[in-house]
């Protein structure tokens, strides 16, 4: 699965470079080996720069926001910046030479992993526990992450003696040139597996679908990841796994519309309730009835706001309002009786009159123009 380089960085996937590379320099100050010393630091700070050169690279950060991941292999590694896994230290060594990096560590940590799932409006109000399928790498059941068929351990490489690197000279226009390349039967570890798995190949992990359960708080909202720690990609060699982050879409409500921890709805009355009031029992989402009272006079368009009627606040206490956006229907087809009550009721009103709207104040539009053609 692709790795979730948004989650990483903790930014949103709309956040613009400004934001990314905020996000970025935050994480720099904490993870950095100068101020953290720690692996699990160093590892976090690789993943954050990775992360930082994907979503500031317009081409990469559209094949991740396409499901993919522009660092996987055939694409380029991390930190490889379009040179096949090397980087700018390596393309110098490869002209001039350079030091030993030393072989890499055959147990790697994970990669991040991203899943949707889709929930009802319902459901984010109530929070659910969701079951959800991932495919991503898991620890090779067979050799138990280590790779060997035999359980064995790994054996010291007898190309380069451990050192994961071999060099060779070549003769070029500026004269013999030493390169330094990974060990290509080692692949630059430094050690080799004699009886590699057979189920895994000795990568010490599996690709397998997984059932897991995803507990979703009341209150979230669309567009929001959950992390669940330790359920992503295993790393190469049984190494430990990356994060799992299962980002929630709401779907779409028949009566209701969520605007942060608010809920919008339309509320038809007609005419005659407007004028003399009324009021009406709705059902909200966790199934409790609750009362609208429509005050008498109310205008089209008019609100209605019900505190503390709409969506659980994420992580605290209260809910959101309730907002009914009043549309007052008049009646098309009348029935005898009804059109006489209606009469009876125009013939009783006392000074509403139609008239134009007139925003200067001194009159309406008709009135002004009946008294110039009085002169």
């Amino acid at each position: 699965m692709a790795r979730d380089y948004y989650g990483i960085l903790g930014v949103d996937k709309n956040a613009s470079d400004s934001e990314i590379k905020k996000a970025y320099r935050k994480l720099a100050r904490k993870y950095h080996p100068d101020v953290n010393p720690s692996e699990e630091a160093a590892e976090k700070f690789r993943e954050a720069s990775v992360a930082q050169e994907v979503l500031t690279d317009p081409e990469k950060r559209r094949i991740v926001d396409m499901g993919g991941d522009p660092m996987e292999q055939g694409a380029g590694q991390p930190g490889a910046g379009g040179f096949g896994g090397g980087g700018f230290g390596d393309i110098f060594e490869a002209f001039f030479g350079g030091g030993s990096r030393g072989p890499r560590s055959r147990v790697q940590h994970g990669s991040d992993a991203l899943l949707r799932t889709s929930i009802t409006l319902e459901e984010a109000f109530s929070g659910v526990k969701k079951d959800v399928r991932v495919d991503t790498a898991i620890v090779c059941d067979h050799c138990e992450g280590t790779g060997s068929e035999s359980k064995a351990k790994p054996v010291t490489c007898d190309n380069c003696q451990g050192s994961g690197q071999v060099q060779e000279v070549q003769r070029s226009f500026l004269g013999n040139v030493m390169t330094t390349m990974d060990c290509p039967k080692c692949d630059g570890f430094g050690e080799i597996i004699p009886d590699p798995c057979k189920k895994c190949s000795g990568q010490g992990r599996v690709r397998a679908r997984r059932d897991l359960v995803v507990t979703i708080p009341a209150g979230i909202a669309d567009g929001m990841r959950i992390r669940m720690a330790g359920q992503g990609e295993v790393g190469h060699g049984g190494g430990p796994a990356g994060d799992l982050y299962v980002e929630v879409s709401t779907q779409r409500h028949p009566v209701y519309k969520r605007e942060g921890d608010n809920l919008q709805m339309k509320l038809r009355v007609p005419m005659l309730d407007a004028a003399l009031g009324t009021s009406l029992t709705g059902v909200d989402l966790g199934g409790e009835e609750y009362t609208i009272d429509v005050p008498a006079g109310t205008q089209p368009n008019a609100k209605i706001t019900l505190e503390g009627q709409g969506m659980p606040r994420l992580r605290a206490e209260g809910r959101g309002n309730l907002v009914a956006d009043v549309q007052v229907t008049v009646p098309q087809d009348l029935s005898d009786e009804a059109r006489e009550a209606l009469e009876q009721l125009r013939a009783a009103r006392d000074g509403d009159q139609p008239a134009v709207e007139d925003e200067g104040g001194d009159g309406n539009f008709f009135s002004r123009l009946r008294d110039k053609f009085k002169r």
